[in-house]
């Protein structure tokens, strides 16, 4: 029945929207995070001829490295920009108009790298990666938070992962357009770089069609109609009205409330664990090393000895790897929960890392080792997109309230991306000084955030937005209710016992008014 109830509630525009939104936005992301693996040679070559055109003179192998470097992760300073004006777009526009608003971002990076050969101009390129990342630093934040606000509470999860099996697919689109056969050759790359403006196209077409979010347009901006509207038009025939009420509930106790700022929530003790929860794995997303492996998948497989023409295919047959696992997270999500998925893929991204590490260090005399480090390059890579590729966005809007959302989305994404900046910068540097030492830091930084999920981070599978916030509380409550009368416990008890909460909100008002 499990299955049946999953069926009912998932209606074709809830699947048209997270389809339509993760196509045009998420797999932007993941393409633009693999498209710079295999041009790197042209680019260089470009960037340098263009110099000797200006000055004369070539670049040294250094100025190059950086200039490269720069291309690389310029895209995370893009990003991180993206992240931090996410909060202000989505309050004025809605979650579906910043969508639709943001994607003549894409076309204008498009138009700039598309035509920076012709141009003769590096810095098109260098600016266009620039607008690509503040384009996918507002989509990070954006989509998961639409997706996780138009889906029934038991949905959630599945349609919160959505987005991270298009950011694999966006990388493997990456790979395979990359191949020397398709645009992988010299005279294609400036085109390789602009695709991205086809599915954000599309996007624009159809997604304008669909409502906004029904808890932006009730508890935002107040307008009942709209919201019943956008209700209808996202579920099957079930109980509209306990869900308009449950957001009501929310609506009432946010009326003292303004939409926080950043610092307000930080300063805010009642959510301290949450925005912890959200610091916590938002950095350890990124600096278990995965941008790392994605940046530099092509060179960490010449390291481990595999013929050159072949390196492109293995790095294509780690794309089909990213999407599975992706998909396996997706369906299980709902089954296992939120916490399972996060812990299992750190846990195994820890011993993955640990595992590259022996067997670059056994490779000068064991010749199968090298098979060994492409397993746990696909084992880091599996480990991922099955939990923390996805999970922390979606636990992100569950574990706030719609006041705290939009800075906890600042404050988890900008993180995101700071780390993301930072492994794609050092990570070349550490591997010269460390060499296969450094994925012992990534794996120390994996088995960290596994063991803190475990202990703090409860399950938010099926609870309402309003009962995730409770269980926070409760951490807080428990040790205030000692002191307090029978009747007062009677109180806490109703307040905190889910169960009475979902059916009955009728009930739950009342409770709050026992004398």
């Amino acid at each position: 029945s499990c299955n049946q109830r999953f069926i009912n509630h998932l209606t074709a525009s809830l699947l048209a929207v997270a389809f339509l939104t993760s196509f045009g936005s998420s797999m932007l992301y993941g393409y633009n995070l693999a498209v710079v693996n295999s041009p790197a040679v042209y680019i260089k070559d470009f960037y340098n001829k263009t110099v000797v055109g200006r000055n004369g003179t070539g670049l040294s192998e250094d100025t190059l490295t950086l200039m490269y470097s720069l291309t690389v992760s310029v895209f995370a300073v893009g990003g991180l920009l993206g992240s931090l004006i996410v909060g202000m777009l989505v309050t004025r526009y809605g979650r579906k108009g910043t969508v639709v608003n943001t994607t003549v971002l894409v076309f204008i990076a498009g138009l700039l790298m598309g035509f920076s050969r012709i141009c003769g101009s590096p810095e098109m390129i260098i600016i266009g990666r620039f607008i690509t990342g503040i384009h996918s630093g507002i989509s990070l934040s954006v989509v998961p938070m639409y997706l996780g606000e138009i889906a029934p509470k038991n949905l959630r999860g599945f349609l919160g992962l959505v987005p991270s099996i298009f950011i694999g697919t966006g990388v493997f689109v990456a790979q395979i357009l990359g191949l020397h056969e398709l645009l992988g050759k010299e005279e294609h790359w400036p085109l390789f770089l602009s695709v991205i403006a086809v599915p954000t196209f599309i996007q624009l077409m159809l997604l304008p069609w669909f409502p906004e979010s029904p808890r932006y347009l009730l508890i935002e901006k107040h307008n009942i109609h709209a919201t019943i509207r956008a209700l209808k038009w996202y579920r099957a025939k079930c109980n509209i009205q306990a869900e308009i009420e449950e957001m009501q509930e929310e609506q009432r106790s946010l009326l003292s409330v303004e939409t926080l700022s950043v610092w307000k929530l930080m300063l805010d003790d009642t959510v301290r664990w949450q925005v912890l929860s959200v610091v916590v794995i938002n950095i350890g997303m990124q600096l278990s090393g995965i941008d790392a492996i994605w940046f530099y998948t092509n060179s960490i497989f010449e390291n481990a000895g595999i013929p050159a023409p072949e390196i492109q295919y293995t790095t294509a047959g780690t794309g089909i790897i990213e999407i599975i696992a992706g998909l396996i997270g997706c369906f299980t999500i709902e089954k296992l929960g939120r916490r399972p998925l996060m812990i299992g893929g750190f846990t195994v991204m820890g011993i993955c890392s640990t595992g590259i590490t022996l067997a670059l260090i056994l490779q000068a005399h064991l010749s199968f080792m090298r098979y060994v480090s492409v397993c746990c390059v696909v084992g880091i890579i599996a480990g991922f997109c099955i939990g923390p590729a996805g999970v922390p966005f979606l636990v992100t809007a569950e574990l706030f309230k719609q006041s705290h959302r939009p800075a906890a989305y600042i404050i988890g994404g900008s993180l995101n991306w700071l780390s993301n900046f930072t492994v794609g910068f050092v990570f070349p540097f550490l591997q010269m000084s460390a060499g296969a030492y450094c994925y012992l830091v990534f794996a120390t930084i994996c088995a960290s955030v596994a063991v803190y999920v475990y202990i703090v981070i409860p399950e938010t599978k099926n609870k309402t937005f309003m009962e995730i916030s409770q269980m926070f509380s409760k951490k807080e409550a428990v040790l205030e209710t000692q002191s307090l009368i029978h009747v007062d416990q009677l109180k806490l008890r109703k307040l905190n016992g889910y169960g009475g909460l979902e059916h009955a909100s009728v009930e739950f008002d009342s409770s709050l008014s026992v004398p």
